[in-house]
């Protein structure tokens, strides 16, 4: 019998092994290769001077004000209770004894290095209520997976820096005139938004605890059946007109109360 071959394919084998073994060690100062986290989760303060200020605004309402029952988180859309929103905010949502803390532009990672900058929990808050994540997508600094993962830190924190709040997370609001790619990808964050809720909530009933989270789809309500968005309630199918305001009290009020 001829052993030329078998021995010739079995030298061939140990040599191509041979350096597939040696990549498997790792060299010396080698540290395991690990996957950056995406920037939605990574805290970062704002860098552009126009929000400089707000942000720091809100860094002093959260270390200085009294204690608030209700906390409202976000960016433009939450900010702009104090303009477009103002006279809602004044009649039906200042009595809840709240304190708004959102700044415009703001994307998830923003948010995140507030609430370590300035935590939350001495204004011993019972609801707390997040708008975030357009931004995220908006501004194209995330995908839409990387986005989710930004808006459920936010609302992780949320939840361990003020205990004994539930944390109200408001789907993602539809943006544009018409139906667009960015809208499937807020429709994918708020169906996986949901079940993460239900989830939670499942969780919390079979441990016989409070649940942490609900989720209000408000944004629904803002766009017509063909799918567009009427001006009447976003004028630059973003951000809300005093109407939406006053649709965003309906459907917030009765839930806190």
């Amino acid at each position: 019998m001829n052993h030329t071959f078998p021995l010739l394919s079995a030298v061939l084998l140990l040599a191509l092994a041979e350096p597939a073994a040696r990549s498997a060690v790792p060299r010396p100062g080698e540290d395991d290769a690990r996957p950056e986290p995406p920037v939605a989760v990574v805290p970062a303060p704002r860098t552009d001077e126009w929000a400089i200020a707000r942000q720091a605004e809100l860094l002093r309402r959260a270390r200085e004000s009294a204690p608030h029952d209700v906390l409202f988180v976000g960016d433009s859309i939450t900010q702009a209770w104090e303009g477009p929103g103002a006279g809602t905010w004044k009649a039906r949502i200042a009595p809840l004894n709240a304190l708004n803390l959102g700044n415009s532009g703001d994307r998830t990672e923003h948010v995140l290095w507030r609430l370590r900058e300035a935590p939350l929990t001495r204004l011993d808050a019972k609801h707390v209520v997040l708008l975030i994540g357009t931004n995220n997508l908006g501004h194209g600094t995330s995908d839409a997976a990387e986005t989710l993962a930004g808006v459920t830190r936010v609302a992780e924190t949320l939840a361990e820096q003020c205990p004994d709040a539930t944390i109200h997370i408001l789907e993602i609001f539809p943006r544009g005139e018409r139906m667009n790619p960015m809208r499937g990808d807020i429709c994918q964050i708020n169906q996986a938004l949901r079940a993460m809720v239900a989830g939670e909530r499942a969780a919390a009933t079979t441990a016989g605890r409070r649940p942490r989270f609900t989720i209000l789809p408000l944004g629904d309500a803002f766009m017509r059946p063909d799918g567009t968005i009427p001006k009447e309630i976003m004028p630059d199918y973003l951000h809300l007109t005093p109407d939406a305001y006053r649709m965003w009290a309906d459907a917030i009020v009765p839930v806190i109360r």
